[in-house]
């Protein structure tokens, strides 16, 4: 029996072990170094915020980006359309260390665009800065963020610097389940240190919340429009940069970004299903991988986080004690350490772990209306029917 149940119990000792040893975050972004006698002036910044139906966010993400203590910097809303008053908040927000804040009412989308994209690219095409930061509203920025993201993307000549940060979560639903979508995109992504080479395109990943670009590069790579169509527009904007030979770099500022991505059980659900699907198959290659990963990883994800409490609940009831009862007991205590790990890092209380086959049941429930929806996605009011074998083309 003891034989039966170590076999059976390596996955889940495979899956600790990887959150010990096998998980590199990237690097932090660290504050400007400071040299002498260079007293060159900072190159002027565009900072370009998409906003459609913001009204709940908007004020506090300008207000923060207003608190920059960058030298040159202006900030561009581009209303895409908002019913609920999202552009006249942004026109009340004063622009403390801005240069100005303007809004642009965004034109209607264009047939092949998909509403960021096409509000991204009215907002460049509008900017004046030599740098365009392109932020969602959702976030807060911390002061000296801007200044470090510059500097980091002058120091080590980057084309492409993204930046992630702290997930804001504050409900029930949350907690449980955010941390659990990140780690499958960790267990993807699992080593974001150093700047990709060209052949590993597939393995690039950049965060839309935050996305820093020299402007010539970003105008000599047609902009937003290369990505027009694409539900995962910062990823492919990432790989097709890598691709072509651009440096882009992911680095990590939990104390000076953060962001409440949902707010609500419903909004995760709808949030995620629009693009995590076509995001994860986007990083495969054409072929069988590609159409038997969303099946076979649903079925994994099952067996591993849920079948071990149902034998367990199982056991409970039934008298009689078997190598299976002592199999799915060991079980669902490794993967409660596991995820207790993983609510710790995402500064969750570990009781959540408790809770883990929810939170794995829900997240199975965002896979499977993902796969089954296609290219058909609905979002911020918007229905988009996508081709999936063109959105997954390469970039």
């Amino acid at each position: 029996m003891t034989f039966q149940v170590f076999v059976a119990t390596l996955p889940w000792v495979a899956f600790l072990g990887f959150l010990l040893l096998g998980v590199r975050l990237p690097r932090p972004l660290l504050p400007p170094v400071r040299r002498v006698g260079d007293e060159s002036p900072q190159p002027p910044v565009s900072v370009i915020v998409p906003a459609r139906n913001e009204a709940r966010n908007i004020e506090r993400v300008l207000t923060s980006l207003a608190a920059s203590d960058y030298p040159d910097f202006e900030v561009i809303v581009v209303d895409d359309g908002s019913e609920d008053g999202t552009g006249e908040l942004a026109r009340g927000v004063a622009p403390g260390n801005a240069h100005r804040i303007r809004v642009l009412a965004g034109a209607k989308v264009p047939a092949g665009w998909l509403g960021k994209p096409w509000a991204c690219q009215q907002g460049a095409s509008r900017a004046d800065g030599d740098l365009l930061l392109f932020t969602d509203a959702d976030t807060w920025h911390g002061p000296h963020l801007l200044r470090k993201a510059v500097a980091a993307l002058q120091d080590e000549e980057i084309h492409l610097l993204s930046v992630a940060g702290r997930q804001l979560m504050w409900t029930f639903w949350e907690k449980l389940v955010q941390p659990q979508i990140f780690t499958g995109m960790v267990l993807r992504y699992r080593d974001q240190r150093e700047v990709l080479p060209r052949d590993r395109w597939r393995s690039a990943i950049a965060n839309g919340q935050f996305i820093l670009v020299r402007r010539e590069v970003y105008q000599s790579e047609v902009g937003h429009e290369a990505v027009r169509g694409e539900v995962v527009e910062d990823m492919r904007l990432a790989q097709r940069w890598v691709r072509r030979g651009r440096r882009v770099s992911i680095r990590m500022a939990e104390e000076d970004f953060a962001t409440r991505m949902y707010a609500s059980l419903r909004e995760l659900i709808e949030g995620w299903s629009k693009n995590v699907v076509l995001g994860g198959l986007a990083t495969l290659p054409p072929g069988w991988l590609r159409r038997w990963t969303p099946p076979l990883g649903m079925l994994a994800g099952g067996i591993l986080w849920m079948l071990p409490p149902i034998v367990l609940a199982g056991a409970v009831s039934t008298p009689g004690v078997g190598w299976t009862d002592f199999w799915s007991a060991l079980v669902v205590a490794l993967s409660v350490l596991a995820w207790s790990l993983v609510y710790l890092r995402a500064r969750v209380s570990p009781v959540y772990a408790l809770l883990y086959p929810v939170g794995a049941a829900v997240f199975f429930w965002i896979l499977l209306k993902a796969w089954m929806r296609g290219g058909r996605v609905r979002w911020k009011g918007r229905d988009y029917d996508l081709k999936p074998e063109a959105v997954l083309g390469e970039p």
